[in-house]
């Protein structure tokens, strides 16, 4: 029997979400571009999943093997399909070569653990083939309180790597309102180490403030930071943000009870990436200006029926 026989029915979500440990969540993604990044987590949500008695599934249950096509990553990006062609296959090869560090505290060590074992791309039919390794799986296991949980949808529009990464390490912490990390550990976790942004003060400039601003730009988050000192050294960082409500719920029928979670809402009139501009000549008036601007809308309509209509002499 093949691998796939012993694997049991995999009920997905209709959301695409990402499920990850909450060590993997704190982890080193080296060399990592925004876009290697989305691609993974993109795969990482093809993962999830329940039995049919509605129970999470065991690393071992999971399938390993998954296919990404550019179709699909544009939509949920928002990026233009070619593009989504170039970053799939740019991706596919960073994914083979990259090794993740996870800082194991319990052992006083320091992980390399391989992403996948295969990573294939598809020219034609614009797709990579990727497989997950065995190491990597425990971390992508979803068990309740270990893992950190989110709908793609919520980071699609980033423009930055590091916004991605603080909104997900917000995530674990989302119903406190505040999360505290030492700078040395968000140094790890943005991949900047001590050679890049050495000073603190190019650390906040660069990667703290664009990435605080960036979430505030698309979510009700009133995300800011406060630093914490030892002497004239700012040693660590505490975020503060809006909570998210948790709302016990009752199913009627079966008589479960289920948390409901409520998150700071996205701020309306944020425009998606791949939407395109709308050819405009110098001087005239765009579809959209028109329905915010009622008295050229109009104006225009005015000139259109005299126009078809001309007045009777």
């Amino acid at each position: 029997m093949t691998e796939k026989n012993h694997l049991q029915k995999v009920l997905s979500s209709k959301t695409l979400k990402s499920y990850k440990d909450k060590k993997l969540n704190s982890a080193n993604f080296g060399d990592f571009s925004h876009s290697d990044y989305q691609v993974f987590l993109h795969l990482v949500s093809k993962l999830g999943g329940v039995d049919e008695f509605g129970k999470y599934l065991q690393p071992e249950q999971l399938q390993r093997e998954h296919i990404l096509t550019a179709k699909e990553f544009s939509e949920v990006f928002n990026c233009d399909i070619h593009n989504s062609y170039r970053m799939l296959h740019k991706s596919c090869k960073k994914l083979m070569k990259t090794s993740i560090n996870l800082e194991k505290i319990e052992l006083n060590e320091i992980w390399e653990i391989n992403i996948c074992s295969t990573a294939k791309y598809n020219k034609k039919e614009g797709r990579i083939t990727v497989k997950f390794t065995d190491d990597i799986m425990p971390y992508l296991a979803q068990v309740r309180k270990k893992f950190v949980l989110y709908n793609l949808k919520e980071i699609a529009n980033f423009g930055s790597l590091h916004t991605t990464r603080l909104y997900e390490l917000i995530q674990e912490f989302k119903e406190t309102g505040w999360m505290l990390k030492s700078v040395d550990q968000l140094r790890k976790i943005f991949a900047v180490g001590h050679n890049k942004f050495k000073l603190y003060g190019n650390f906040k400039a660069k990667i703290l403030k664009p990435a605080c601003q960036e979430i505030n730009d698309q979510y009700d988050m009133d995300m800011r930071f406060e630093e914490i000192k030892e002497g004239r050294k700012v040693v660590a960082v505490k975020f503060l943000f809006k909570k998210t409500l948790v709302h016990k719920v009752t199913n009627r029928k079966t008589g479960i009870e289920k948390n409901v979670y409520v998150k700071p809402k996205a701020r309306k009139g944020i425009k998606k990436k791949k939407e395109s501009i709308p050819e405009v000549l110098e001087g005239q008036l765009s579809f959209d200006d028109l329905k915010n601007d009622p008295t050229s809308m109009k104006s225009v309509m005015s000139s259109l029926l005299t126009k078809f209509f001309p007045p009777k002499k």
